[in-house]
């Protein structure tokens, strides 16, 4: 059984573990703080020291990075580290290497998450278990990644989706669209679809800079104007999701991840996330064909990682 150190980056923190082939030791994870290292050779160091792990045991290596990737390296969006495949190899003197972006990851965990770890937001219909699925992430930023399961194998292609534009069709966003642009002037999907939006959504609606942790707390609450910020989100999160799955077609269901899309499931019938997703013309009635999950599994891109790299 083939030894491997997967990780996970995120723009704060990074997750390490160990996994024996496509399973992860979840007694195996820690959590580092990136501010304290100055890259992802630094986190394995200190991982394998704090763990008593030898190096020479461990014979695989697969990060996934909050960033896009490129033959094998990737500089994360939201903090200074350049992750290479060749840097991993050298820092363990792994003979199998990876680097996926964390929806790739998160697309390679499909049909490993346990049942408990999903959370039904449209029924799946029957199909064939090939069918093509997809993954949309919110947290820090938005993205989506298709998942196709070939003869050849797994296929999870990169995507930076986060940066098309917000959908016109919804007029209630033309007003605030001033408000809600990139630091280029672009009003890019995720300037509303990610932490930093619920904060940028909710200051163009209402004119208050809050922490999208309390917008969410107020919603609990019932309070009209966070309900009102969190209505908007929904509807720009459901006519997202229901384009991504016309240009994609995953009849194989749609997995939504990320700490925000989890902060909004308990209000997604609510705010007419069904209506907003399936709310596409003539193409309505197609629309009830995909089924819509939110992963709950907080460590899938761990699993995701074990997974790929089990496989090459």
């Amino acid at each position: 059984m083939a030894l491997s150190l997967v990780a996970d980056i995120g723009g704060t923190n990074t997750r390490v573990a160990l996994a024996d082939d496509a399973a992860v030791r979840m007694n195996s994870v820690s959590r580092y703080r990136n501010a304290d290292h100055g890259g992802i050779a630094a986190v394995i160091a200190r991982y394998l020291a704090d763990t008593g792990q030898d190096r020479a045991a461990v014979t695989g290596c697969c990060v996934a990075m909050a960033g896009p990737v490129h033959d094998g390296v990737g500089t994360l969006t939201n903090l200074d580290w350049r992750i290479d495949k060749t840097v991993l190899a050298e820092a363990l003197s792994a003979e199998r290497v990876a680097v996926l972006n964390d929806l790739q990851a998160q697309g390679h965990a499909i049909g490993q998450v346990a049942a408990d770890d999903l959370q039904e937001v449209l029924p799946q219909p029957s199909t064939n278990p090939k069918a093509a699925k997809l993954v949309i992430g919110i947290g820090t930023g938005f993205n989506a990644c298709p998942v196709f399961d070939t003869a050849a194998g797994r296929f999870v292609p990169p995507s930076e989706a986060g940066h098309v534009s917000l959908p016109a069709s919804i007029e209630a966003l033309h007003p605030l669209l001033g408000d809600l642009c990139d630091a280029k002037g672009f009003p890019s999907v995720e300037e509303v679809l990610s932490g930093r939006g619920v904060r940028h959504l909710h200051r163009a609606l209402h004119g208050e800079d809050i922490d999208p942790a309390d917008v969410l707390a107020r919603i609990a609450e019932g309070e009209v104007a966070a309900c009102a910020t969190g209505a908007l989100f929904v509807r720009v999160m459901g006519e997202s999701a229901g384009s991504l799955a016309l240009s994609h077609l995953p009849f194989g269901g749609i997995y939504m991840v990320g700490g925000v899309t989890r902060a909004f499931a308990p209000h997604l019938a609510q705010f007419g996330f069904t209506d907003a997703f399936r709310g596409k013309g003539r193409f309505s009635g197609f629309m009830e064909q995909f089924g819509v999950s939110v992963v709950t599994d907080d460590y899938a891109a761990l699993t995701g990682c074990a997974n790929h790299l089990s496989h090459l």
